[in-house]
């Protein structure tokens, strides 16, 4: 099993699966969830749309996941999750973003995915600070891994050289 960070565009890597940072409806927005919808093309608009609801507008929970084709994109899967809006980190946001890379790997295994690329989940326009999400997310994965089978290579793509060196510095544990 291998962990890497990678600096590039998610939607251009050519793995089994991807991670979208979506929002609750599925139905597209900014920042990586955008352009994973606009490479993807309106396939995967129309396959999200046919996702049940369920609540009025929500296909997907804050911390859960989903999984549609992935059209377009150099990859077979798209796994969907919806990272916590970050409200100070007292509102369960750690629990929520653990379950996310948690939710997102069990789909992974039991699609017999083996290569899986993820984003910096909520450290967008959801305002999770790094300095607390990096080591959130590689913890949250090591952890979830050693419980799987099947799963040899994980990505962690940053599409800046900062956030690529602040996830290479975690995981190597500096």
């Amino acid at each position: 099993m291998r962990i890497q960070v990678v600096q590039a565009d998610i939607t251009r890597l050519a793995l089994d699966a991807i991670v979208n940072a979506a929002n609750p409806t599925l139905l597209g927005g900014g920042g990586v969830d955008g352009a994973i919808h606009r490479a993807a093309g309106p396939g995967l608009l129309a396959e999200c749309r046919a996702l049940p609801e369920i609540s009025p507008g929500v296909r997907c929970p804050t911390g859960e996941a989903r999984i549609t084709g992935g059209h377009a994109l150099p990859v077979h899967w798209v796994i969907h999750t919806v990272g916590p809006v970050w409200k100070g980190g007292d509102a369960g946001e750690p629990a929520l973003l653990a379950a996310c890379y948690r939710n997102a790997l069990a789909l992974a295994e039991e699609k017999g995915i083996a290569s899986i690329a993820f984003p910096a989940i909520s450290c967008g326009v959801y305002g999770y600070p790094p300095e607390d999400a990096v080591p959130l997310a590689i913890a949250s994965v090591r952890a979830a891994l050693a419980a799987m089978q099947g799963i040899e290579e994980v990505v962690f793509c940053c599409f800046g050289a900062d956030m690529a060196t602040r996830y290479r510095d975690a995981l190597a544990g500096t």
